[in-house]
């Protein structure tokens, strides 16, 4: 109780950013449109789940499978699966919060622990992504305490944080192929190593590097328990190129790449953090810290890595190198602050209070209640609110199929055989019965056939397909986003109904 009462002030201010965090993730958590990757990952979380041999299923597609087995169990407590996936991803989000805090802590103190705290529970990057299913913040989560032991063990050189650092990494690998990266970034922290402690320290810190290294490794390797382990590297090619590849043009996809990060990290990250992480780098290399060097190339290194070699590069993409940015962004804070002037201090206290929360506010509001209307880089608004990767109205329409159900059998068809349809509409009909056949450019002589028998229903993405309204009836249409692009045209999702 001592303990509480002595610490009384610091564990208000947590309990405050952690209320903040999450009032900032669960509001409103499914109100955003389902995106085609979500709606994978959780379809695939529910067969694994009805279907036990198949509990290495993503790694056909070339993806590892720890997010979806970690999806399991929430299924059996939420009825809404899109609900369940995004909890996952708060979860996996607060680890991170709690990783950045930590670490912070560990390297530059308990005040840029709050301030790197309160960083990452408002800024507009994490808010976005720790609310959507997908693996990337779960990646996040694994990689942050990754670099929190990697550091800790170039203090104290002990086997059994080489073994918590190696499940950490491995965590990471089993959430995805990309955490590689990790694996080659490790040795980087060197650099914080004192070598004044000599040799045998020396060698005891390879020694757990090579413990870590090795249950990595190891787990990584269970998934060849499960069959096609070798897609996991036969799917790199779509979404890496080689360097024979890039041979003769090193700039490109540099260059276009860097340009999509100019873009990306003022609004995702707003400028004034930006300002902060900037004026903490430079107090970083003014004081030679070689342990927040260490947190830089962690964030770096893989983001370089990606910004050469990437075929596709989205934001969510670089998501597990911005904790480490953002720990830097609460370092600068602190030392703008660490003025021997209280009164000076409370003022510059509170201007930078404001500065930092009124800059991601707006951006953070029309997430939770309009997010239609925040302000998002051009590309991922496109393929979050307006492209056929944008899933609407599926719950809705899967409730209209469940009530026909009543009055006689219902077959659903959908546009597409794999992603936002039929997927999307997939997870919220697992247990209804209705049999969904995806893969339908237009409504085919099967579904007309069905049709005799059965009530029919075909959903496309609307623009994308032909449909003759002869042999079909619109029953409901679902607007997409308005395009910021004025050459495209507004797409939706639409309901038909089949007639033999």
């Amino acid at each position: 109780m001592n303990l509480i009462f002595k610490n009384r002030i610091e564990i208000l201010i947590g309990i405050m950013i952690i209320i903040l965090y999450f009032s900032l993730r669960l509001p409103n958590l499914t109100l955003q449109p389902i995106f085609a990757d979500e709606a994978i990952y959780i379809r695939w979380a529910q067969v694994m789940r009805a279907e036990p041999t198949l509990r290495f299923l993503p790694v056909s597609d070339g993806k590892t499978p720890l997010f979806m087995w970690s999806l399991i169990p929430l299924l059996k407590i939420f009825e809404d699966p899109l609900f369940a996936g995004r909890f996952l991803s708060v979860l996996s989000g607060f680890v991170t919060l709690a990783g950045v805090f930590a670490l912070s802590w560990l390297v530059f103190g308990k005040r840029s622990a709050f301030w790197a705290a309160l960083i990452y529970a408002i800024v507009p990057y994490t808010v976005f992504f720790d609310r959507m299913a997908l693996v990337d913040s779960m990646l996040a989560a694994f990689t942050i305490w990754s670099i929190f032991i990697a550091i800790w063990i170039l203090k104290s050189q002990r086997l059994d944080l080489a073994m918590i650092l190696g499940y950490f990494l491995g965590a990471a690998l089993l959430t995805k192929t990309p955490a590689m990266v990790n694996l080659v970034v490790l040795p980087f922290s060197i650099i914080g190593f004192s070598f004044s402690k000599g040799k045998y320290k020396l060698l005891k810190l390879l020694g757990c590097w090579i413990v870590a290294i090795i249950i990595a490794l190891s787990m990584y390797n269970l998934l060849r328990l499960g069959p096609e382990f070798q897609m996991l590297s036969a799917r790199n090619a779509d979404y890496v190129f080689s360097p024979s590849e890039l041979s003769g043009r090193p700039l490109d996809p540099f260059v276009p790449h860097l340009r999509d990060i100019v873009d990306w990290f003022p609004k995702f990250l707003t400028w004034p953090v930006i300002l902060f992480m900037g004026y903490g780098l430079w107090v970083m290399g003014r004081l030679r810290s070689r342990l927040g060097l260490v947190i830089l190339i962690w964030a770096l290194v893989p983001l370089l890595i990606q910004m050469i070699f990437l075929r596709t590069f989205t934001a969510r993409y670089l998501l597990f190198s911005i904790p480490p940015l953002l720990i830097l962004a609460g370092y600068g804070i602190e030392k703008i602050t660490n003025y021997k002037s209280k009164i000076t201090n409370k003022i510059i206290f509170y201007l930078l209070l404001v500065l930092l929360v009124i800059a991601p506010v707006r951006f953070d509001y029309l997430l939770l209640m309009n997010p239609e209307n925040a302000p998002l880089p051009a590309a991922e608004r496109a393929g979050y609110f307006e492209q056929w990767t944008a899933g609407y109205g599926f719950y809705d329409i899967a409730e209209f199929l469940i009530r026909e159900k009543n009055s006689g059998p219902v077959v659903a068809g959908t546009e597409g055989s794999f992603g936002t349809l039929p997927d999307g509409l997939q997870i919220y009909l697992d247990k209804s019965g209705i049999p969904v056949i995806g893969g339908q450019s237009t409504i085919s002589t099967k579904l007309k056939e069905a049709a005799i028998d059965n009530q029919t229903f075909f959903v496309e993405n609307g623009n994308r397909t032909s449909i003759q309204l002869d042999s079909a009836n619109m029953i409901m249409e679902f607007l997409k986003a308005v395009p910021l692009d004025p050459k495209r045209t507004q797409e939706k999702i639409i309901l038909y109904q089949i007639f033999p």
